[in-house]
């Protein structure tokens, strides 16, 4: 009988409010349910070891020096002052490859005990972090003539992005959200590269939950209010609602970030509940008629998956649509510019049974992407990737291979 590989998971984001983080955490709920031998390291309040049955789990606190990257999202550049701890702790759960999400302090710290213990390493991509980049010294320089914003912004991601791959280039095979990625990651690092799909909980995320009585249409938002995620656009498509003789709406945006004051003082039917989460971010998505998405920069989207098992339809860019899936008038609107999405969204106002009928397809759609699913063919992914390896060149140890508590190899 073959045993099931044993993985360590080191995520740069666990309990936060973001894709990678609900990642995370399904992984890890995932792992208790089939009573897999797992091992995860991310950022906690204090630092320790927990053991629940078959799931080793290691929190370290970031300490003084962490510094935010983001909204709520932190990296501490000494982490590596765990790294004979965590380097003891791994050896005793002795994993087959170590997976790393990114080029944050956990990643790195994935990256040099990996290395320290001969484990094939596996990084997935999560987040365009070269078009975050951009977008963001576009706005900061907003002062300056465009073309010299275009060409810092442009600048930027370029250079962004060779740092990016330099770095994934370091894994031993790779895993991304859409197919876009998977081809861009093995050109430019010459890795074998994988699907690695995204879920939702299609019973969390349910238009059960719905509870709004009021007939004014909820256009809905779910996200970081950032730049990269363009949500100022939302401001634009309420001028043309309001321009085409719609009144009777409002917006529902959910999260926080840099944008959110200018919004507040832009969007005349903004409503802002700021971050939320468990029972009152599913009750938000099933109380809206409409999501909204217009960010270009996302990798997948995965908040568009649990407004679809919410009975939502969508309207999100081609680019991103086409990365989650969504059928173009079937569970939602693929809209290439402003115009095309405030059509969008009228369609959804003035034809009800449409909206019905569109939510009842995205409803569909979200209950065939389940979490279980996905980490299925992730293991199946690993698999592949493992096979891709010459151990007998590479100097890494063989899944399967234990090691003695000095770390030395024994068949």
């Amino acid at each position: 009988m073959t045993l099931p590989l044993r993985v360590a998971f080191f995520t740069d984001s666990f309990r936060e409010a973001n894709g990678v983080a609900t990642l995370s955490r399904e992984f890890v709920a995932f792992a208790q349910r089939q009573k897999l031998p797992f091992f995860c390291v991310h950022s906690g309040v204090e630092t320790r070891a927990i053991h629940d049955e078959s799931v080793t789990t290691l929190e370290l606190k970031r300490g003084l020096t962490a510094f935010p990257v983001d909204h709520a999202l932190y990296c501490d550049p000494l982490l590596s002052r765990y790294k004979s701890w965590v380097t003891d702790q791994l050896r005793l759960f002795d994993p087959d490859l170590v997976h790393i999400t990114g080029p944050g302090d956990m990643g790195i710290l994935g990256f040099w005990v990996a290395h320290s213990l001969r484990i094939p390493l596996v990084a997935s991509w999560h987040t365009n972090l070269h078009e975050y980049a951009a977008r963001r010294l576009e706005r900061l320089f907003h002062f300056l003539p465009e073309p010299w914003r275009k060409r810092i912004s442009n600048t930027a991601e370029r250079q962004s992005l060779r740092a990016c791959v330099s770095f994934y280039g370091l894994a031993r095979f790779l895993l991304a959200p859409n197919g876009t990625m998977v081809r861009l990651l093995e050109e430019r690092t010459h890795r074998p590269a994988f699907l690695m799909a995204h879920g939702v909980d299609p019973e969390f995320y349910s238009p059960s939950r719905r509870s709004r009585r009021t007939d004014s249409f909820c256009i809905g938002y779910v996200g970081r209010l950032t730049p990269e995620k363009s949500v100022r656009f939302l401001v634009k498509l309420e001028q043309n609602l309001l321009a085409a003789g719609q009144h009777d709406f409002k917006f529902l945006l959910v999260g926080d970030g840099s944008e959110k004051e200018w919004l507040r003082e832009n969007l005349q039917s903004g409503e802002f509940t700021g971050t939320l989460r468990g029972d009152a971010l599913a009750e938000s998505f099933a109380n809206m008629d409409a999501f909204v998405f217009p960010s270009r920069t996302d990798t997948f989207g995965l908040v568009l998956l649990e407004a679809m098992a919410s009975g939502v339809p969508v309207v999100v860019s081609e680019e991103t649509g086409m990365h989650v899936g969504v059928q173009h008038g079937v569970s939602g609107f693929r809209a290439g510019d402003l115009d095309s999405v405030t059509q969008s969204v009228l369609h959804l106002m003035k034809r009800e049974d449409v909206r019905r009928e569109m939510g009842a397809a995205a409803r569909e759609f979200g209950r065939s992407k389940t979490w279980s699913s996905v980490f299925e063919q992730l293991y199946g992914a690993y698999e592949k990737g493992l096979e891709t390896i010459d151990f007998a060149t590479s100097g890494l140890r063989r899944p399967g291979m234990r090691t003695d508590a000095k770390g030395d190899l024994d068949d």
